[in-house]
């Protein structure tokens, strides 16, 4: 045999290493996800509900908006291109964006507002998670109009911890203005008064047939076949109502809260905050039932404020076989009955049952060791009025109403905070010195202090990297005892402990669950009570945290957490991007 010439080995080395190349991107590729790119125009649309033709703004055209639907390991590049008159961003609710805080969206947080004419590429990779989530504007009551389901589905090859349903339905409730959301909310933060509330309660965008002057076309339909398991990806994107969900003579399973999985248990009735989600698995029934059944929406209101008291409903259909005779027949429609407004018995039992799965696969990484401890109060105040005639406030004893976090409402800056941070130019924009607890002691639910006054600061709480985490977030009834959902960027955390009353220090975490806590990103602080939450702070950046109620958010529930960078490069944040806008 002859010898093998030099350029003839080269080549097949060189062969051997493109193709070893070419292997190494594909299973890249398959473990570390793809790129997705999608473009969101916002835009103003005319649409029509109740007998109102409005215009407002939209993403692409549609309410509600798109569905982003990527899988773990995916990298997003959505660009957002603002064509309306109104400054916007956008929140990715429940990405953790680790060491991308750039796109997290909070307006004045991470970002300045994306302005008339300009556009921002949100530049995330979703790592670690898989279930729902959902997109929303994070600007004044824009949400009420400009939000979407976020989906992201388990790496390829990964089963779910559940039967592999038949059919994956996103429900996304929301809220119907026959008003301008915009208007409203400047008009309540003008007068100090409460908001006008919401029309109607919808269902994909849909009121349904409960309301005067909503048609057919108006109402969500699901139809189904008989004999199947549909996964429900429920949504609350409402922007100030906890939502109680049924869909009459069926039985649910809880599957999955805020993109973690959870210990599968049944329930007819199912309650989401507004910021939180559910994957429900429906069971069909065998046969077709030759009828057709509601699924309804109704609030859930623990505080003293007017609300929307209204139900929005959808029907679930059976596809009706060929041969029947109940073509042309009307089918008997059952409603389902869904709790009192204030059934907080509901609530607190319904809460409870919800624990995270903690098997090998997807474990609970509750921190069993806390290194700093916070006790927030969070609720309601008043400020003083900014007119010189008090009769013209509309707050209680001619007062504005305020909220706070441990008496401090914060006042939104002008300069996002992250920005701020990360220029080292941070005077004059926030100050480092949140309180750690209440600078007043006083019974939180029981008879309110003579002041209701809250003090306002633009104010953070800054945490070394891998600091564990423990608050306290004790509701407060100086207004009324109400149910607050704080939502936290930039983490999951784990609901180790809730109740009612004060919160005691001595005996209450002695009843922490430490084990098998449900891992959220937005949590309801019970009307009169409390709830304990841990997070390891391993994400740095500045992250906001509020109530997700939007009127109290616009009256300063509020604040943010500033992780420092940790010392290795994977913990550090990554520069802010060239086209990030400008305030």
């Amino acid at each position: 045999m002859g010898a093998i010439s030099p350029s003839r080995m080269s080549f097949g080395v060189l062969f051997l290493l493109l193709a070893f190349c070419i292997f190494c991107e594909i299973a890249l590729a398959q473990d570390g996800g793809i790129t997705r790119h999608y473009k969101f125009n916002i835009q103003m649309a005319k649409v029509t509900r109740l007998c109102h033709t409005k215009s407002m703004v939209t993403v692409n055209g549609k309410f509600p908006g798109p569905r982003i639907v990527a899988r773990e390991g995916d990298r997003l590049l959505i660009e957002v291109v603002n064509n309306v008159p109104n400054n916007i961003s956008i929140h990715w609710h429940g990405i953790r964006q680790l060491r991308s805080g750039w796109a997290d969206g909070p307006a004045y947080i991470t970002q300045c507002p994306i302005q008339t004419g300009q556009s921002y590429v949100y530049n995330f990779t979703v790592v670690g998670q898989r279930g729902t989530l959902f997109w929303h504007a994070h600007i004044s009551w824009l949400r009420s109009t400009v939000y979407g389901p976020l989906i992201i589905l388990p790496k390829k090859g990964v089963p779910y911890p559940f039967a592999k349903p038949y059919k994956e339905v996103p429900i996304i409730f929301g809220e119907w203005y026959n008003g301008d959301p915009e208007a409203i909310i400047n008009q309540a933060m003008q007068t100090g008064g409460g908001p006008n509330v919401s029309d109607a309660y919808t269902i994909n965008g849909l009121p349904g047939p409960l309301y005067n002057c909503s048609s057919a076309k108006d109402t969500f339909k699901l139809k189904v076949k008989p004999g199947k398991t549909y996964l429900l990806r429920l949504i609350n994107a409402a922007l100030n109502e906890d939502l109680f969900f049924s869909i009459a003579n069926h039985s649910l399973t809880v599957v999955e809260a805020d993109a973690i999985y959870v210990k599968p248990f049944q329930s007819d009735i199912v309650l989401l905050t507004p910021g939180q989600t559910t994957n429900l698995l429906l069971e069909t029934k065998s046969q077709s039932p030759s009828a057709n059944f509601l699924m309804a929406v109704s609030p859930y209101v623990t505080g003293l404020a007017t609300f929307d008291n209204s139900t929005a409903a959808g029907i679930l259909e059976y596809e009706i076989p060929s041969k029947s005779h109940h073509g042309n027949k009307r089918l008997p429609l059952f409603k389902p009955t869904l709790p009192a407004v204030n059934d907080t018995s509901f609530a607190t039992n319904f809460t409870s049952k919800i624990r995270s799965l903690a098997s090998p696969q997807y474990p609970a990484n509750v921190p069993q060791n806390v290194d700093k401890h916070f006790f927030f109060t969070v609720g309601l105040g008043t400020s003083p009025c900014d007119h010189q005639n008090k009769s013209s406030c509309q707050g209680p004893n001619g007062t504005r109403f305020s909220a706070s976090v441990n008496n401090v409402s914060f006042v939104q800056p002008n300069t996002a905070l992250l920005q701020a941070h990360h220029s080292g130019q941070s005077n004059g924009v926030y100050s480092p010195d949140f309180p750690i607890s209440p600078l007043h002691w006083f019974n939180y639910t029981g008879t309110p202090p003579n002041n209701t006054m809250v003090s306002n600061g633009t104010k953070v709480v800054v945490l070394p990297f891998n600091t564990s985490v423990e608050v306290i977030m004790q509701d407060t009834s100086i207004l009324g005892a109400e149910s607050h959902p704080l939502h936290l960027h930039g983490f999951n955390f784990f609901v180790v402990g809730q109740g009612f009353g004060n919160f005691d220090p001595k005996q209450d975490p002695k009843n922490f669950n430490l084990v098998d806590p449900i891992e959220r990103n937005t949590v309801g602080v019970p009307p009169g009570g409390w709830v304990a939450i841990r997070f390891l702070a391993d994400n740095p950046g500045v992250w906001f945290m509020h109530c997700h109620l939007e009127i109290h958010t616009s009256w300063g529930l509020k604040m943010a957490w500033l992780v420092l960078d940790g010392k290795l490069p994977n913990q550090k944040l990554l520069p802010p991007p060239k086209d990030l806008p400008k305030c």
